[in-house]
């Protein structure tokens, strides 16, 4: 008798595309305590915009290489040699149609910050709403180039302990005064959504 276990698959969408809305959960694998994004996306943003909003969701700064990954394929910036498709010609509800769905995104590939990105809910966009936009999350994003989330580990335990040998020394590469200035438990949906504001649209009319 077989013990694999049967895995869901993800529910497909009975929305309409042009009004649909994904809800995603985007989290900053092996972070802890855990960082990550609730985003409401409209369901036909191409992979393209999708990273765009992932960028401003988390304070990144687009600075480097990006790719998303599912099912055996990889897509971002076109690279043959790397096997990148264009993040362009692929949408959200393509490679992610329904709720349980999950994919990969990793940006830097130096630092290698990956992310974990699950549907959650797809349904109709709300009349008068404009989307995307950020419903909750939790902890500040990482600064860049800080050496993935073990130098981001060991940044925040620096940062926390003024008398070690670094602190004054990081604390100017992050352009700080002082440690006070660095929280890395803080979180303002408001001023993601306003991060996001330049690539929101209203899908339903009131």
């Amino acid at each position: 008798m077989s013990n694999t276990r049967r895995v869901k698959p993800p529910t497909p969408s009975r929305t309409a595309p042009e009004t649909s809305v994904h809800t995603i959960k985007v989290a900053l694998s092996g972070s802890r305590p855990p960082i990550w994004r609730r985003l409401q996306v409209p369901s036909s943003t191409d992979l393209r915009r999708l990273h765009d909003l992932i960028q401003a969701a988390f304070g990144w700064e687009d600075y480097h290489m990006w790719v998303f990954e599912t099912g055996g394929q990889r897509y971002g910036v076109t690279d043959r040699e790397l096997g990148i498709r264009s993040a362009t010609a692929m949408r959200l509800d393509q490679i992610a149609p329904g709720v349980g769905a999950r994919f990969g995104y990793t940006y830097d590939f130096g630092d290698n910050w990956e992310h974990d990105i699950l549907v959650e809910a797809v349904g109709d966009a709300e009349p008068g709403v404009s989307y995307p936009r950020c419903h909750t999350g939790r902890r500040a994003g990482p600064p860049e180039d800080c050496g993935g989330i073990w130098g981001y580990e060991y940044l925040v335990e620096v940062l926390a302990d003024p008398g070690h040998e670094e602190h004054r020394e990081r604390l100017e590469w992050l352009g700080l005064d002082s440690a006070d200035r660095f929280d890395p438990a803080a979180f303002d949906p408001a001023e993601i959504n306003t991060a996001l504001a330049g690539y929101t649209t209203v899908l339903a009319r009131d």
